[in-house]
């Protein structure tokens, strides 16, 4: 029986408590941290931002603006994001993927 990879779609309370935990320690603790996953600045030259470019991306929970529940977006996630899809560097996750779903599936 394989594991299964966390999406960060049904987190525990646990698994919540852990990314904020992450989020409050300092920035070296964060960027040494297992969950860490390293920016590349070279995919990131579409970006044309006067702010810094992140070195690191950490697993970022939120509230799903639409109907309340609880994600994380996980940092793997993040990365594909802004670095193989080009997504703006500002961009956060607002909307949980249920609530995504479903807004797609009504714009096709």
């Amino acid at each position: 029986m394989s594991a299964q990879i966390p999406t960060g779609r049904e987190p525990t309370e646990q698994e919540l408590r852990e990314a904020e935990r992450v989020l409050s320690l300092s920035p070296v603790q964060q960027k040494n941290h297992p969950s860490s996953v390293g920016a590349d600045h070279g995919k990131l030259s579409h970006i044309n931002t006067y702010g810094s470019l992140p070195d690191y991306y950490l697993d970022q929970p939120f509230t799903c603006r639409k109907c309340g529940k609880r994600e994380i977006w996980k940092a793997k996630d993040q990365k594909w994001y802004y670095e193989e899809a080009k997504g703006h560097i500002d961009a956060v996750a607002v909307e949980c993927h249920n609530c995504r779903k479903k807004k797609q599936a009504r714009i096709k």
